[in-house]
C-alpha cells in the first residue's frame, strides 16, 4: 500500500478510472466526469493534484488538492486545500482517508505553501483533526467569485472551516483566521473546496 500523486491532468487512465467511480458512488447527484474519460474534474487554473491511496492497484482513497493565492487582512498567503476526499465503502474504517489527508498535508507544507483551508461537514471535523488539521472557530470560505459569491454558511450547509498553518507568516497571524471570513474565490468549476 502506497500514496501516489500526479497533477490531475497526469493521472493513469486505470486509476483515474476508478477515482471517478468512488467520486460518483460518493456523490450520486453531482456532476463528475465520465469515469473512463479524460475531463478535468477541477479548474486547471487551480493545479489540481490527484493524491491517491493504492493498494496492488486498487484505489483505497483518493483526495484532490487545489491551490491559489489569496488575500486576508492584507497580507497575500500561498493557500492549498482539500477536495473530493472519499474512500472505497469496502475499505472504510481502516484508517486508509486518514493516511491519506495527513499525507496531503504533509505535501502542502513540502509545497512551500503557507495555509491549508477547506470546509467539511460539521460531522466530519472529529475526522479532519485525527490527521493533524485544526478547526477555524467561527470562519467561513466565500467560494465562487466576487461577482458570484459561494459562502460556506449559506442556508443549508452546515460546514466548518479546517486549516493547517504551514509557513512562520501564517503561524504569526494564526489568529486573524479565526471568526473571520475569507475571500477564497476559487471560480464557479470549483465553487467552494
Amino acid at each position: 500500500m502506497h500514496v501516489v500523486s500526479f497533477p490531475e491532468p497526469a493521472t493513469p487512465a486505470a486509476l483515474l478510472a476508478q477515482v471517478r467511480e468512488l467520486q460518483r458512488d460518493a456523490w450520486p447527484s453531482s456532476p463528475f466526469p465520465d469515469p473512463g474519460g479524460s475531463e478535468p474534474n477541477h479548474d486547471p487554473d487551480l493545479s489540481p493534484q490527484s493524491m491517491l491511496l493504492v493498494d496492488q492497484g486498487v484505489v483505497l482513497a483518493a483526495l484532490d488538492i487545489l491551490a491559489k493565492e489569496i488575500e486576508h487582512h492584507g497580507r497575500r498567503y500561498r493557500a492549498a486545500g482539500l477536495s473530493t476526499v472519499v474512500t472505497r465503502n469496502s475499505a472504510r474504517g481502516r484508517g486508509h482517508g486518514r493516511t491519506l489527508i495527513t499525507a496531503a498535508r504533509t505535501a502542502m507544507a513540502e509545497a512551500g505553501h503557507d495555509i491549508g483551508l477547506f470546509t467539511c461537514d460539521r460531522p466530519l471535523q472529529a475526522f479532519y483533526e485525527s490527521g493533524g488539521w485544526e478547526l477555524l472557530p467561527g470562519t467561513v470560505l466565500i467560494g465562487g467569485t466576487p461577482d458570484e459569491p459561494f459562502p460556506s454558511d449559506q442556508p443549508g450547509f452546515d460546514k466548518v472551516t479546517m486549516a493547517g498553518f504551514f509557513s512562520a507568516t501564517s503561524r504569526r497571524h494564526r489568529t486573524s483566521f479565526h471568526d473571520a471570513r475569507i475571500q477564497l474565490h476559487p471560480g464557479l468549476i470549483d465553487k467552494l473546496w
